[in-house]
């Protein structure tokens, strides 16, 4: 049975419907910060299975401890945790104590019951760098005056440091792009809040003609000044989760990290592109100054994942947008 922590989130559901395809037994823990019901009821209505799932904030070690001594849990995938880099400048004190917290309280969990197998879901910025072509033996840079960056940089020191203590931890750290897409068909998607953190979510608004306008950042060092990032098809994302799970239950004692991204692009095209998917103009207006850090590139080459995990994104930017598009749409007439 595998763990999915954050299994109600984004990620977090589709990496468990997935592993339900695949006939593998799944709980799902999530404390509902980001996440509803709905979501459970649309995986066991998809699946035609009972999920368990358990409302549980996993830094409550003392019932974490009780999941994992109540259901034979082989492996888990960490999906939980706060991800945005702007919402960290207003918010170290959560971000820090929800992310760093989170992992110690797994970790130890995982330790007291034998259980040795995780995948952890980090992100490309964790390196702390701005680059087109960011690789595994890139350097951190720990100066980066992000409170999310430092928080997944701690994260993975605590991670290493815990897995070089006992031989028998089997970790896989996926430093991720940006994630969104939808299951085919409109199953499963992103369910979009009224004021969504990233900028998909936000253009799916201004597409169904819900948001005016859209604020856009000019001050990146890029070609039309707009940042660039990675993005991915969320079943991209799921492919290489069960390609790692499949990987490591081959391995004997191991810790390693794999960059998981795919098409960089810029803000302004990525606009345009969706503009083209939802057939709306995408209104923009330029944002005013950011005075905090920001990446002006985030980017990565997956050729480890490929040579290792033998994963490769397999979605074009053009089918994630005409998915999370579908997925909208059926949200917004009720289904």
């Amino acid at each position: 049975m595998i763990l999915v922590t954050g299994g109600l989130g984004f990620i977090g559901s589709h990496t468990a419907l997935s592993l339900l395809a695949q006939g593998q037994e799944v709980i799902i823990v999530d404390n509902l910060s980001n996440a509803g019901l709905q979501v459970l009821e649309r995986l066991e209505y998809i699946s035609g299975m009972y999920v368990p799932f358990i409302k549980l904030d996993i830094r409550n070690t003392p019932a974490l401890n009780k999941v994992f001594e109540q259901y034979s849990v082989s492996a888990v995938v960490h999906a939980a945790g706060f991800k945005s880099l702007e919402e960290s400048v207003l918010k170290p004190l959560e971000y820090y104590n929800d992310n760093v917290s989170c992992i110690m309280s797994l970790l130890r969990s995982m330790q007291r019951t034998g259980v040795r197998t995780l995948v952890h879901l980090s992100s490309l910025a964790v390196y702390g760098k701005s680059s087109a072509e960011l690789k595994e033996d890139t350097p951190f840079n720990y100066a980066y005056p992000n409170p999310y960056v430092k928080s997944q940089q701690m994260i993975e020191e605590i991670i290493r440091d815990t897995a070089h203590t006992d031989s028998e931890w089997k970790i896989a750290i996926l430093r991720l792009g940006n994630i969104a897409g939808a299951f085919e068909h409109g199953v499963l998607g992103e369910f979009i809040t009224p004021l969504p953190k990233n900028i998909v979510p936000l253009a799916m608004q201004a597409g169904a003609m819900q948001r005016e306008f859209i604020e856009l950042r000019r001050q990146a060092n890029t070609e039309n000044k707009t940042a660039e990032r990675s993005f991915l098809h969320v079943l991209d994302c799921c492919q290489a989760i069960m390609l790692t799970l499949h990987w490591l239950s081959r391995q004997m004692h191991v810790c390693e990290a794999f960059n998981i991204a795919g098409e960089l692009i810029s803000i302004q095209k990525l606009l345009d592109q969706v503009s083209e998917v939802t057939g709306s103009e995408i209104k923009t207006v330029d944002a005013g100054y950011y005075s905090n850090a920001e990446f002006d590139q985030l980017g990565a080459s997956t050729e480890k994942a490929q040579e290792i995990l033998k994963w490769k994104a397999e979605n074009s930017l053009k089918k994630m947008l005409e998915d999370e598009w579908r997925f909208y749409q059926l949200t917004l007439r009720g289904q």
